[in-house]
């Protein structure tokens, strides 16, 4: 009998810079459980709204310094470039979003073009709302950025991206990234540890409560 391949919900946006952080650990995750990973972007602001949250810079002045720190911490521990306040910061992701739905509905693999987009945002300074960007990044990820880009103005693309939103809010998110894994969920890529260890583990899944 032929063992099922596990899969992990991965909630996330172009522009969060934590589901970027994680980014690359992540999809080294996927490749040593080979996990089926089920790309769920949303509309982080949205999200953020629904759970009490706030945008970056309507937070109070000690949460914004904190970040910082951490900004630089994780950049030194992952080796990766990042930039403290991007240029095109917050862009609307929508379309790319859209994009990268296009393309799991044809059947591909959605891995390169989900990191260009964060990668776009965080290191690149690139403006994640330009279609010609996105063009140029999906196709450096492999795919065809022009059809996609076509694809993408299709309703049933703009209800897919507006029903993720929806599911994670109902589902209690308040950021990202976050990974579900047989429902349980993981928030924050300094959780991408207890994941794995979920994963090779077997045990039962911890299940969250749903509060009205």
């Amino acid at each position: 009998m032929t063992k099922q391949r596990p899969a992990v919900e991965y909630y996330f946006s172009f522009i969060s810079l934590w589901s970027y952080i994680g980014s690359l650990v992540f999809q080294d995750l996927a490749k040593r459980h080979d996990v089926q990973v089920v790309f769920k972007p949303i509309d982080l602001l949205a999200v953020f709204a629904a759970g009490g949250g706030k945008p970056v810079r309507l937070r109070p002045p000690q949460r914004q310094s904190y970040r910082l720190v951490e900004m630089e911490r994780w950049k030194r521990i992952r080796g990766i470039p990042l930039v403290t306040w991007p240029k095109f910061y917050p862009a609307d992701p929508s379309l790319g979003h859209r994009m990268l739905l296009a393309a799991i509905g044809q059947g591909r693999d959605a891995t390169a073009f989900a990191h260009a987009g964060l990668k776009a945002v965080w290191a690149d300074e690139l403006n994640v709302e330009d279609a010609e960007t996105l063009v140029s990044l999906a196709n450096h990820s492999g795919l065809d950025g022009e059809a996609l880009l076509a694809l993408a103005a299709d309703p049933k693309l703009v209800a897919r991206e507006a029903f993720l939103t929806r599911e994670a809010i109902e589902r209690q998110l308040f950021g990202a990234p976050f990974y579900f894994y047989r429902g349980e969920p993981f928030w924050g890529q300094d959780r991408l540890d207890q994941l794995g260890a979920a994963i090779a583990s077997g045990a039962e899944p911890i299940l969250p409560t749903i509060v009205a």
